[in-house]
């Protein structure tokens, strides 16, 4: 791309915002060095990779970059065998952690939300971590060699420490002495030439002997090595030296070590600053609310709400802008100070950020062309002098567009024909867009010239834009257009202003009849388009309105749904919970038939395997189907042998008898007595010509009345546990709620045997004592469920 082009859109100040948005001076390099891409498939890539990073930053936060340095240069001086400084080791060490960590929070996104481009770089990236930790272990984060990098580097420097301390010690005892106050300068110990001394005045110089390694700059004090440190000072200096050796030895391994990887790390490095350029184009996109435009190469432009991305988002008027499909070209008219060039180099700009692969600042679903070249001529217009020079100057340009330019180019004119005689410049314009309009490149040029309105209505292809203008305040407004040529405005300027209304109606009868026509079709033009701008928001808010009804009654019916799949699933849960209850309760009776015939009562097998299967076929019915029925069901007498339902055990059984408002029905091996509004008449007798079949072979006996005392007196414990269980089932069949168990005082066996067995029973609710008046404590008294 020219770069004459990339400095008029301004796309270097793009650059410099996305190199502010790097996290490394390595991702700043890649920002300030991005182009343009020609290539379809390159800038597809280039936005998915964006977009990826975008979804990374938004559901884990920006990727750890910190500490990274540009470290090639490091690289490549180990290869050759150049040792490299512990500072330089270190930022080796933080590229290799960063590397390591970024790849690893990539991964984490990519696991449920894939982001394969940039997922696919990270992965490449080589796991040095042994490196990593061999430099880290024997450098520290400002650049210094630690004692543990080697056993011999930690005995030197513990060398060193004694060394220098017992060199202090012998200072600081010589300046403490009663003698030595009037001959020091300070009381103090300093080095210089990294070697220990101390201030002594001059006129003592000779006392202590030894060296002299600096003076004052009066030349009053010396600063002097006394003799009886200088072979302790020897000794401390041949230490370092040794220590010196020994950093170096450990930095040439460690070098020796980036060399050998050189080749992996230099690789590595630039995935890192891929990376980092990468994520700094998703927060560019965030600072701009920028959104990812779709991209094709047929030349097909759709900007919606274009925002041009140098100026603040409060205060920038946004475009809308469809170019390549039924028009290629555009001829934007009108004064000047209306954004016509501002509109100009949005389109421009955003364009190249499109194949820079950079998001664009405009609304989603809007739509940007690769093209092979992007031209302009775009110039200050706001200057006073329009001379030859600065005509030529545009002309030279455009001469040099039409030279380059092809099919597949964008071509941008600012001003087209200005500069020179109206007449001329004009016709001259007309040549240049009707050139370029017959090659078939995408073009969008703005003019003065009306002449270049008729140009446009008159040829397919080409379409009159404007940038509307405020009449009332006398201001544009800094909207484009589309299908609408610009008005001069200036008689309407005038009368606003307040100039004179005869000399207003004097200029207009100096316009042609054929200017007048125009004015008035762009008049009209304006005014529908005013017309059915308004329409068209009347109808975008009842659209608006209709979504929003849409959505609610979406919302409500989803409410509704899932209610009633609550309310289905709570009654599920009720009717499992009552086929199970009425399980269990068939289990307990056929148990007790089970217990019935193991005592002596000739219960067959199969019948109780009918009466099983019956109890299983019996799947409970709700209540309200239940009362249902019963409402439905014809009302008939219930008779002796008739086949009814009990509602209350939802048990089927034959009535064996009637009495009264009851009747004892037959339920298998049962028979119990039920009120008659309790039974539901399944099938008559007489109809159906049923035999009443006797329910069990179980023989008992008992009165006309059931029994509520049973006499136990001189039974023995096993016939007394015989009766109390056959009275007890008396009792409950007669529903009686107390029944009393005489068993007299005696020794206390039959009565703590009875006791014992009442505790067992299921049908008993609770037993006591008698009480005064009932037999005391020869009577136990039982309450029955």
């Amino acid at each position: 791309m020219d770069s004459k082009i990339l400095n008029t859109m301004d796309y270097h100040k793009i650059l410099q915002s996305l190199a502010h948005h790097a996290a490394t001076p390595l991702g700043e390099q890649a920002a300030l060095a991005l182009q343009p891409s020609t290539n379809l498939d390159e800038v597809k890539r280039r936005l998915q990779a964006t977009d990826e990073a975008m979804t990374v930053e938004r559901l884990k936060g920006g990727a750890p970059f910190s500490g990274v340095k540009d470290i090639r240069g490091s690289i490549k001086r180990a290869r050759i065998n150049a040792m490299l400084s512990a500072s330089e080791l270190w930022d080796i060490s933080s590229l290799l952690l960063s590397g390591r960590r970024v790849a690893r929070h990539i991964a984490g996104v990519h696991e449920d939300n894939p982001v394969p481009s940039i997922h696919e770089l990270a992965q490449s990236i080589s796991d040095q971590k042994a490196l990593e930790e061999d430099i880290r272990r024997c450098i520290d984060e400002q650049g210094e060699v630690l004692d543990q990098a080697s056993s011999e580097l930690a005995t030197v420097r513990r060398e060193l420490r004694i060394g220098e301390t017992r060199i202090r010690e012998k200072l600081e005892s010589m300046i403490r002495s009663q003698s030595a106050q009037k001959m020091l300068q300070d009381q103090l110990v300093t080095i210089r030439n990294d070697r220990y001394v101390i201030p002594v005045k001059q006129e003592y110089r000779g006392h202590y002997g030894g060296i002299v390694h600096d003076q004052s700059s009066s030349g009053a004090t010396l600063f002097i090595e006394p003799e009886a440190i200088v072979a302790m000072n020897n000794k401390l200096r041949e230490t370092k030296l040794r220590e010196e050796r020994e950093i170096e030895r450990i930095l040439s391994r460690l070098t020796e070590e980036v060399g050998l990887l050189a080749d992996v790390l230099l690789y590595d490095t630039d995935c890192v600053e891929q990376l980092d350029f990468i994520f700094a184009k998703a927060r560019l996109a965030h600072q701009m609310k920028a959104s990812f435009p779709r991209m094709n190469d047929r030349g097909f432009i759709k900007l919606k709400k274009g925002r041009h991305p140098l100026i603040p988002i409060e205060q920038v008027v946004p475009i809308d802008v469809e170019l390549g499909n039924s028009y290629t070209s555009i001829i934007v008219t009108g004064p000047n100070t209306g954004g016509k060039t501002v509109s100009l180099k949005t389109m421009g700009l955003l364009s190249l950020m499109a194949m820079s692969g950079m998001f664009i600042p405009a609304e989603d679903g809007s739509q940007m062309c690769v093209f092979d070249a992007i031209y302009a001529d775009i110039g200050d217009e706001q200057s006073i002098e329009q001379n030859l020079s600065t005509f030529s100057s545009h002309l030279t340009n455009i001469i040099r567009i039409l030279s380059h330019m092809t099919p597949k180019s964008l071509v941008l004119l600012d001003e087209l024909g200005a500069g020179t005689d109206p007449a001329e410049g004009s016709a001259l314009a007309i040549a240049i867009l009707e050139h370029i309009h017959k090659l078939g490149c995408r073009m969008v040029a703005t003019t003065h010239y009306s002449e270049l309105k008729a140009y446009a209505y008159e040829r397919k292809g080409i379409i009159n834009a404007s940038m509307e203008f405020d009449v009332q305040t006398l201001s544009p407004t800094y909207r484009l257009l589309i299908g609408v040529p610009g008005r001069s405005n200036a008689f309407a300027i005038a009368e606003r202003l307040g100039l004179s209304k005869s000399i207003i109606e004097h200029a207009r009868g100096e316009v042609t009849e054929e200017d007048l026509r125009v004015e008035t079709m762009i008049a009209s033009l304006e005014e529908n388009r005013l017309g059915a701008e308004a329409e068209r928001e009347a109808a975008e808010r009842l659209r608006r309105e209709t979504e929003a009804m849409r959505e609610a009654l979406a919302e409500e019916r989803a409410k509704l749904e899932a209610d009633r799949d609550k309310r289905v699933a709570r009654a599920e849960d009720e009717a499992r919970a009552i086929v199970a209850k009425a399980r269990r309760e068939a289990e307990e009776i056929i148990s007790e038939l089970r217990q019935l015939a193991l005592e002596g009562a000739q219960v067959k097998d199969h019948r109780l395997t009918e009466a099983r299967r019956r109890l299983d076929e019996a799947a409970p019915a709700s209540k309200i189907a239940a009362k249902t029925k019963k409402s439905v069901k014809a009302v008939r007498q219930i008779e002796a042998g008739d086949e009814v339902m009990v509602y209350s055990l939802n048990q089927k059984g034959s009535v064996v008898e009637l009495a009264g408002q009851e009747a004892v029905v037959q339920l298998g091996i049962l028979k119990m007595k039920v009120r008659l509004d309790d039974l539901e008449l399944l099938s008559s007798s007489k109809s159906e010509a049923k035999q009443v079949q006797s329910g069990t072979n179980v023989k008992r006996t008992r009165g006309e009345n059931v029994r509520s005392e049973l006499d136990l007196r001189g039974a023995n414990l096993e016939e007394a546990m015989m009766e109390v269980d056959r009275f007890l089932d008396e009792a409950l069949l007669g529903n009686l709620g107390q029944v009393h168990i005489i068993h007299g005082k005696g020794t206390g066996i039959l009565r703590t045997g009875i006791q014992e067995f009442l505790r067992r029973h299921k049908h008993v609710k609770s037993f006591r004592l008698g009480n005064y008046g009932e037999g005391g404590t020869g009577v136990t008294v039982a309450e029955l469920k």
